[in-house]
């Protein structure tokens, strides 16, 4: 199967509590086209494993859509989300443990993965060999989870999560604990799991490395797309509803309310601070 195309409009998703809502994601606009590999970056709590989960359609957004393919999520019923995620879109959660069976080995659980899109007509599935194969696991069919170092149990994870060769791959931390080895062990085959299939690889990462090596790399934080990284280099993101993260570094130096003029002059945009002392007293609090 070839990638599939990631599209999120203004996505907000809020969780209920007694004590009161949490708001998550507060208008995510997001494209993702199909084969590229991408990283979603950002301080714990920003809302990147909600975005994950959103796309894997293991929860709903609050407002929004979600559109993985020429599917819109919002308007699937939980049994053809469930057969999406069992044939076109992988999902490997974070903790390698939690995506594999340890009493089974290697080769049983890529097969066990692949029960639901053998049952699904017009899908071809490789063999659980090739597939350990392809992620740096050859020979290791037999092997199981107490077996392996722990950058092998991670891609033995991402092996279960390609076993129904999707056209998505989501994947939650996989880096996180390895040292720079295991780490890079599993963006090899992350890579060459693009590389051979087209694959749309989406990983949430606290590795700012993982994003440069992944040529894309969007920060979330505060629940917004606050900038994108191509090549090694940082860009604003205009959202949906028009407004601009500044970089934090910047936001340092400048409070909430501070007031800026905007000039615009030959193709460039500059913000110049110092409005607020332009303004009279009372201008100043209504403005901010």
């Amino acid at each position: 199967m070839s990638g599939l195309a990631v599209a999120c409009r203004r996505v907000v998703h809020i969780y209920r509590a007694e004590a009161g809502d949490v708001v998550a994601l507060s208008g995510v606009d997001l494209s993702i086209g199909p084969g590229e590999m991408l990283a979603l970056v950002g301080p714990s709590g920003s809302g990147k494993s909600t975005l994950v989960a959103l796309l894997a359609g293991l929860m709903r957004p609050s407002a929004g859509r979600v559109n993985v393919g020429t599917f819109d999520l919002g308007k699937l019923s939980d049994a053809e989300i469930s057969r999406l995620r069992g044939t076109q879109i992988g999902v490997v959660l974070q903790g390698a443990a939690r995506n594999l069976l340890p009493y089974a080995s290697l080769e049983r659980n890529v097969w066990l993965a692949q029960r639901r899109a053998a049952r699904t007509e017009g899908i071809e599935l490789e063999d659980p060999e090739r597939i350990l194969d392809l992620v740096g696991l050859r020979g290791k069919g037999a092997a199981r989870l107490t077996d392996l170092a722990p950058g092998a149990r991670q891609r033995a994870a991402l092996a279960v999560g390609i076993a129904a060769s999707p056209g998505l791959l989501l994947v939650d931390e996989p880096t996180s604990q390895l040292d720079s080895h295991g780490r890079d062990e599993v963006l090899d085959a992350l890579e060459t799991v693009n590389a051979e299939r087209g694959t749309t690889v989406v990983v949430v990462t606290h590795d700012a490395e993982v994003g440069a090596r992944l040529g894309r790399a969007v920060t979330i934080r505060d629940g917004r797309v606050g900038a994108e990284g191509r090549g090694g280099q940082d860009f604003a993101v205009v959202a949906g509803d028009g407004t601009v993260q500044l970089p934090p570094d910047v936001l340092g130096h400048f409070p909430p309310g501070t007031l800026f003029t905007v000039d615009q002059a030959d193709g460039s945009v500059t913000l110049v601070p110092g409005g607020a002392a332009q303004l009279p007293e009372s201008h100043t609090g209504d403005a901010a």
